[in-house]
């Protein structure tokens, strides 16, 4: 048999390979309506926002001088921050929302998910709600938005709030596996057709310091929420275009109160980020957590919102 004939048959067993998880796993987008019910009941409501539709929750007492406002991170929404809420709303205006790619929220637009593309858009959203001052909390690729926020908006951030947080260049210990599956070429287009929930599980599992604590409801929740429609594409394009530490040397500039809490089992984001914030940031406060991974407020709501609790009363 000829090289080519070779493989001409490695392709062609690859491409059927191919077509048999593709058809394992086939699962079409979701419209808005179909997920609305179930992930959008009351306080959800959709605002107008730079050309979308903006899934948001504001709770708490609006007579609040400086709201907090939570940002998540990539591929999850804002009910990753639904335990700290429930604690935090009884003494201060709570604001969380979906941001453009994720959630219910979906895609932008303009199809552009770079950091410089989302602080337009929190300004937006400040702007609507009538926030004139706030705290921002971010986790992940949030965490890097609520900094840049903080830079961005100067006078109208007051304290800030870094939960495995983004914003130095990328240095990874374990990457989860839809991420790596979104960053392959060829491969990340098929993400359009379909989806797994094992998938979807074992990326959770990844970020947590405990996998046993990832349920079968917060994989539920991720996998519906990832079929809304254009999510799949927008996270691609939001892979596409990552520009992880772009703004680095900025760091130093942020001169506002800030509190750092890390999980001490974090591989997304490892822990000694958390010290280089520290480091950068004069006079910032640092909270570790050794037991918990990439997404601590989830993993253990009770304990971290106890140290935000105490840094905003302070």
């Amino acid at each position: 048999m000829s090289l080519m004939l070779v493989f001409a048959a490695i392709a062609g067993a690859l491409a059927l390979l191919i077509a048999a998880v593709v058809a394992a796993t086939w699962a079409p987008d979701l419209p808005l309506a179909q997920l609305k019910a179930r992930w959008a009941p009351p306080p959800s409501v959709f605002l107008d926002i730079a050309g979308m539709k903006v899934h948001v929750r504001d709770e708490g007492p609006h007579d609040d001088p400086s709201p907090i406002v939570l940002i998540h991170g990539t591929a999850a929404s804002l009910h990753t921050w639904e335990d700290w809420t429930q604690v935090l709303k009884g003494e201060r205006r709570v604001i969380r929302f979906d941001l453009p790619g994720f959630g219910l929220t979906g895609p932008a637009p303009h199809g552009r998910y770079t950091i410089e593309s989302y602080i337009p858009f929190i300004t937006a959203v400040l702007d609507t709600l009538g926030v004139r001052r706030c705290v921002i909390c971010g986790n992940s690729l949030g965490g890097n938005i609520a900094w840049e926020s903080a830079l961005a908006l100067p006078g109208r951030v007051e304290k800030l709030i870094l939960v495995d947080a983004g914003g130095y260049a990328f240095e990874s210990i374990s990457l989860p596996l839809g991420f790596r599956l979104a960053r392959m070429p060829v491969v990340n287009r098929l993400l359009k057709y379909s989806l797994s929930r094992r998938l979807i599980e074992a990326s959770l599992k990844n970020v947590y310091g405990d996998a046993g604590k990832v349920s079968p409801e917060l994989v539920n929740r991720h996998y519906e929420l990832t079929l809304r429609e254009g999510n799949r594409r927008a996270l691609v394009q939001r892979f596409e275009q990552l520009d992880f530490g772009v703004h680095a040397h900025r760091i130093r500039e942020v001169k506002i109160p800030t509190l750092i809490l890390w999980g001490g089992r974090d591989r997304l984001i490892p822990p000694v980020f958390a010290e280089r914030f520290q480091r950068d940031i004069a006079g910032s406060e640092r909270v570790m957590f050794d037991d918990l991974g990439h997404v601590p407020h989830e993993e253990d709501p009770a304990r971290t919102v106890a140290a935000v609790r105490r840094f905003l009363g302070s």
